[in-house]
């Protein structure tokens, strides 16, 4: 079984849930506490033994590659305010993994972005991250995905369970119990009425995907929504009698999708943040 060295993050989307704020910089980028949401996806993968970081991006996406790119300018101001500890953590951040970047030309879907990249990981199988589902949990969210790819060998979807209520939100999954947290999936519901299904595991935007499903997305011409998804290639699958599995993750899902959610993470780790953590649980308390 190949070792996953290699994470696929596309980031070319418009980001519009979150305009105007979007208009002039990727969504990736705003912060969460002091970190944009990307870097803490990357660091994820890194924690996870990830070695190379390929970017997905489009137009207007220049600063993701600037923030993982060396600051020399920076790092000199640093060096004569005699600012070491800054200095250090801006130097990490261009020395975690190398980075690589493809363009995706036109918004064609996530399996399109996906495939972009499929020249540069070649014939392996590969970690895929999308730029709005952070975990805060002991062991990083990727690390798990990889444990179980490590297990069964075969694509993984990352799952969550949630309320019924929230099921119409999501992407569904309905499958058979393996073990403590993994699922043998066979059936995937997109936004699901409440009686359609009983199940409320949905996928939080983490995969493990094999060459297998490359070979699917590069055949495929568009999907149901008429755009090239990755959910569509892992419906092919099944169809294939392909095995596909999903972990639910231990931890909590933080998904910054959208205005409400992006704002209860930044509260969530900044409750969890040295610097800031004891005053702004103190600041809660008063409101």
């Amino acid at each position: 079984m190949q070792k996953i060295k290699k994470a696929i993050l596309p980031v070319a989307g418009f980001g519009t849930r979150f305009l105007p704020a979007t208009k002039a910089q990727p969504k990736e980028m705003l912060p969460v506490v002091d970190k944009p949401v990307i870097q803490y996806l990357v660091e994820e993968a890194v924690a996870s033994g990830i070695e190379e970081i390929i970017f997905v991006t489009g137009r207007g996406k220049r600063a993701i590659e600037d923030h993982f790119d060396v600051s020399y300018e920076l790092e000199e101001t640093l060096v004569e305010k005699n600012k070491h500890d800054l200095l250090k953590d801006i130097q990490k951040i261009s020395n975690m993994a190398k980075f690589s970047y493809v363009r995706q030309p036109l918004p064609l879907g996530d399996g399109h972005a996906i495939l972009q990249a499929a020249h540069i990981v070649g014939n392996e199988p590969v970690l895929v991250l999308f730029g709005d589902c952070l975990y805060d949990s002991q062991v990083p969210a990727s690390k798990q995905l990889i444990e179980t790819y490590e297990k069964y060998g075969d694509s993984i979807i990352g799952l969550s369970s949630i309320s019924k209520e929230e099921t119409s939100k999501f992407g569904v999954i309905e499958g058979v119990k393996l073990d403590e947290n993994t699922f043998e999936i066979k059936k995937m519901l997109e936004k699901p009425g409440a009686d359609e299904t009983d199940s409320t595991l949905v996928a939080v935007g983490k995969y493990i995907i094999t060459p297998e499903i490359f070979k699917i997305l590069a055949t495929m011409k568009s999907g149901k929504s008429g755009e090239i998804r990755l959910v569509d290639a892992f419906e092919i699958m099944l169809k294939n009698n392909r095995p596909l599995y999903g972990r639910e993750l231990e931890g909590e899902w933080l998904d910054t999708g959208d205005k409400f959610n992006f704002i209860k993470a930044s509260i969530k780790l900044g409750l969890k943040h040295p610097e800031i953590g004891e005053r702004l649980k103190k600041f809660l308390k008063t409101i």
